[in-house]
């Protein structure tokens, strides 16, 4: 992936990553600090921008991933595509390519912006809170995935009635529901009426 500003002040001339910060907003979205990465997830939680990715295949059916069992937050649940939190002063929009590239091998096809949600979601197994103004993406995936195995544990297309009986028999992120309802709308305009979002 090229490097901007923001993903370069991120790596150290030595190639070790520095702390990862991330970006403090208020209600409106609009950033007011930094924080570190776990720290903003230590309860109660500070309000930090995030984004979430849905990409779906050429059929409509709707890309998800199972977060690798290494992750410190929510491991082995799924969850949408892709997730993650942009760097202070790198744009969401950037910020979910990058991310997307860097746990899919892939770089995402009519990547277009889907709104906001402000959510506040207590993980119950971990105890690390998701207070997070979150803007969301859909777009398509056009190319073969080449998963990161340290983020990613497992990929699968669903369909709208695949994905409800995986919900109801599998561990879901706590956010997966809020963010997936929220980009419902543009979800609908991608993939048509037939899909079934």
């Amino acid at each position: 992936m090229p490097t901007t500003p923001a993903t370069a002040a991120h790596s150290s001339s030595n190639g070790t990553a520095d702390a990862i910060m991330l970006e403090l907003v208020d209600e409106s979205g609009t950033t007011i600090g930094t924080a570190e990465k776990l720290a903003a997830h230590q309860a109660p939680g500070q309000l930090h921008r995030a984004f979430s990715v849905f990409l779906f295949d050429e059929q409509g059916r709707l890309l998800l991933q199972r977060r690798a069992l290494g992750k410190y937050h929510s491991p082995g649940v799924w969850s949408n595509t892709c997730c993650g939190h942009p760097y202070p002063g790198e744009a969401p929009f950037a910020a979910a390519a990058r991310r997307t590239y860097e746990e899919l091998g892939v770089s995402p096809s009519l990547l277009a912006a889907a709104g906001t949600v402000r959510y506040n979601h207590p993980d119950p197994v971990s105890g690390l809170v998701e207070q997070e103004f979150n803007h969301l993406f859909v777009g398509m995936v056009q190319e073969q995935l080449r998963p990161d195995e340290e983020e990613v544990g497992e990929t699968a297309f669903v369909t709208a009635g695949e994905l409800a009986e995986r919900h109801a028999a599998a561990p879901f992120s706590a956010w997966f529901m809020t963010v997936l309802d929220s980009a419902r709308p543009a979800i609908r305009e991608l993939t048509g009426p037939s899909a079934g979002w």
